[in-house]
């Protein structure tokens, strides 16, 4: 039987891309991810049973902690197992054939738009900043037609091909080296 793991993102989020990560360093073979999107879903899936792990980001190098993760922890009781981290790349994603000149807001995770806030503000000054659940989601969106096209957003460059989408820029964080830690966690025993 597979191991389950929760993770708070969506497919092509960065919290799938170190679950991956976690499992193979650690020589996991057998495990299903659940796409939980949200620190609190991961969460309340893993009290519930309906996931064995979880696994979400705690704290940024650059954007600091995960407010998101920060509430949701003080909601429920887990055990920590491990905490690891990952170098995060953020790139600007599009439908195909939108130019510069076209982007009316750029949206992501708060996270992800703390870790780029300098870029912005250098180079997307004028143009509206929207939070949105995470960052592999809001690039879903916009390829789905969800979110206007022409709205960018900040992922993971595997959403690109993931979800059909164009690179405007990639590596627009902050820092060169932007690490972001995670926690892996289980359900607390009685």
């Amino acid at each position: 039987m597979s191991l389950r793991i929760g993770v708070s993102g969506n497919k092509g989020s960065f919290s799938e891309e170190a679950a991956e990560y976690y499992c193979q360093k650690n020589k996991i073979v057998d495990y299903e991810l659940d796409y939980l999107i949200g620190v609190d879903n991961a969460l309340k899936d893993l009290v519930e049973g309906k996931v064995e792990k979880v696994i979400f980001p705690i704290e940024n190098s650059n954007g600091g902690a995960v407010i998101e993760a920060l509430y949701a922890m003080s909601n429920y009781v887990f055990k920590i197992e491990d905490i690891f981290e990952i170098d995060i790349k953020h790139n600007l994603l599009v439908k195909p054939g939108i130019k510069t000149n076209q982007i009316k807001k750029i949206i992501s995770h708060p996270q992800a738009l703390k870790q780029c806030r300098m870029y912005l503000g250098r180079k997307w000054k004028d143009i509206e900043l929207v939070e949105y659940s995470d960052t592999a989601s809001a690039a879903k969106d916009i390829s789905k037609g969800l979110l206007d096209e022409t709205h960018a957003a900040i992922a993971p460059i595997i959403c690109a091909k993931m979800y059909g989408l164009d690179i405007l820029e990639n590596s627009i964080q902050d820092l060169k080296f932007n690490y972001t830690s995670f926690i892996y966690a289980k359900k607390k025993e009685d």
